[in-house]
C-alpha cells in the first residue's frame, strides 16, 4: 500500500468511527426518549423531552457532515497524480513544506506515517484554500509566514 492509499484508508475510517459514534448517541437518544414517555410527568418531562430532541438534532446535524465527507472521500482519486508534469495541488495531493505535510481530503486531524507527521485537511479550511492549486515550489503566505511548496504527490 502506498502512502496515499494508506492516508486516505485512514480517513476512511476516521469517518466510520465517527458514524458510528453518533449513531450510537441517537440510538441512545431514541432509548432516553421512550422511557420520559414512561416515567415523568408535568414540566420536568417536557423539559426532558426537549432537551432529547435538541441531542437528536444535533446529531442528525453531525450525520449530515459525515455524509458530505464521505462524499468528498469517493471523488478523491489517488492514481491520476504522476500523470501531469505540472504537479497542481487537489484533492487528494500530498502537498510538502517546510512547516508541515498535508493531505488535502476532510478535516481529520494528524496522521502519523511512517514517522511522519500529516495533516489530513479540507480544501474548505483556510490553509486548504491557500494550498488548493499551487504548485511545486510555489509560495504563500499563512499566518503572516511565508511557506514554500518543495513536493506535491
Amino acid at each position: 500500500m502506498n502512502l496515499k492509499e494508506a492516508l486516505l484508508m485512514h480517513c476512511k475510517m476516521f469517518v466510520n468511527k465517527r458514524m458510528q459514534t453518533v449513531e450510537e448517541i441517537i440510538h441512545s437518544h431514541q432509548k432516553s426518549l421512550q422511557s420520559e414517555t414512561k416515567s415523568s410527568a408535568g414540566d420536568k418531562h417536557e423539559t426532558g423531552r426537549a432537551m432529547i430532541q435538541l441531542e437528536m438534532e444535533k446529531a442528525s446535524q453531525q450525520l449530515a457532515g459525515i455524509s458530505e465527507m464521505n462524499q468528498i472521500l469517493s471523488k478523491i482519486d489517488i492514481s491520476i497524480s504522476e500523470i501531469s508534469e505540472t504537479k497542481l495541488a487537489r484533492l487528494g495531493s500530498v502537498i510538502y513544506t517546510a512547516k508541515a505535510n498535508y493531505f488535502l481530503s476532510i478535516s481529520a486531524g494528524k496522521i502519523v506515517m511512517e514517522n511522519t507527521n500529516y495533516f489530513a485537511i479540507s480544501v474548505s479550511s483556510p490553509i486548504g484554500k491557500l494550498l488548493l492549486g499551487k504548485c511545486e515550489n510555489d509560495e504563500f503566505l499563512f499566518d503572516g509566514e511565508s511557506v514554500k511548496i518543495q513536493k506535491i504527490v
